[in-house]
């Protein structure tokens, strides 16, 4: 099947402002090991807003969800200004999350802050913002997002730590039975089979695809979603780390149906973030 005959929405990408794009995007590769497909193409500016908005014009994919993770406590609220100031600038092609920090002296304020912005959920990534997810500083962003019904994406799994790994997923999913949580890497990165097995099952969670089809062979990505359940998987790329057309052609070529896929690849995602069209 050919992509270009869905709808689609890149649900997991990363923008930065032109004066820090290539150190971020250089930073991502460092920190993962990883010098990723989607910055081959010789852009300067790879993982800034205009770049990711060409390559999904390229590829036809008609939304993006765009975030950023706040590194320090007092980055949040710039972060999250920039990110909607970006939503302003593509009001038709991009959705935003905002990011929050469990040191900050003024999480609830932050956290009106995004709101107030209008954006449709937060990010939080343990490893790069060093924290382990069920630290109860965590736990009170997770009460705060429950309380105002904000969907969370969270960056999960990693072999090397053990900030974001499925017992501890686990635990906060039992916590927080009603809260929509979107495991980042199929719940777990490069302890895929792992998470699955512990963490398939729960109504509030959601797994995106991204930063995990370039380690995986086709039949154990085929059984992480069935698994999980094709009506929980969402496609996303890690944008600037992957390119959409490689993902997108991994995708259709697994033998999913025309539903499996139309779900997946774009109305999971509007689920799960409570958007109406």
């Amino acid at each position: 099947m050919n992509y270009k005959d869905f709808k689609i929405i890149d649900s997991h990408c990363h923008i930065f402002p032109d004066a820090i794009a290539k150190k971020a995007t250089d930073s991502i590769d460092q920190f993962y090991g990883i010098s990723a497909s989607g910055k081959i193409d010789g852009c300067a500016f790879v993982g800034t807003a205009e770049n990711l908005i060409k390559q999904c014009d390229e590829n036809g994919v008609e939304k993006c969800v765009v975030t950023s993770v706040a590194t320090t406590p007092h980055h949040a609220q710039s972060i999250n200004s920039y990110i909607s100031s970006e939503v302003a600038l593509y009001p038709d092609r991009f959705i935003g999350l905002g990011s929050l920090h469990p040191e900050s002296e003024a999480l609830e304020e932050d956290l009106e802050h995004l709101i107030e912005l209008g954006l449709h959920g937060v990010k939080l990534h343990p490893d790069i913002q060093n924290f382990k997810a069920d630290d109860p500083r965590v736990i009170k962003i997770f009460e705060l997002c429950n309380k105002h019904n904000l969907p969370v994406l969270l960056h999960t799994g990693d072999s090397r730590f053990d900030n974001s790994n499925p017992n501890r997923i686990k635990k906060i999913l039992k916590m927080f039975p009603d809260l929509t949580i979107i495991g980042a890497h199929f719940g777990g990165w490069s302890i895929w089979e792992d998470a699955t097995e512990k963490l398939a099952g729960y109504p509030n969670f959601y797994v995106d695809t991204c930063s995990s089809f370039y380690a995986l062979d086709k039949v154990t990505t085929k059984k992480l979603i069935n698994t999980y359940g094709t009506d929980k998987v969402i496609f996303g790329t890690d944008y600037p780390m992957w390119r959409q057309s490689e993902d997108l052609e991994y995708l259709c070529s697994l033998g999913l149906s025309e539903t499996e896929l139309q779900d997946i690849l774009y109305n999971n995602i509007l689920r799960a973030l409570k958007i109406k069209e």
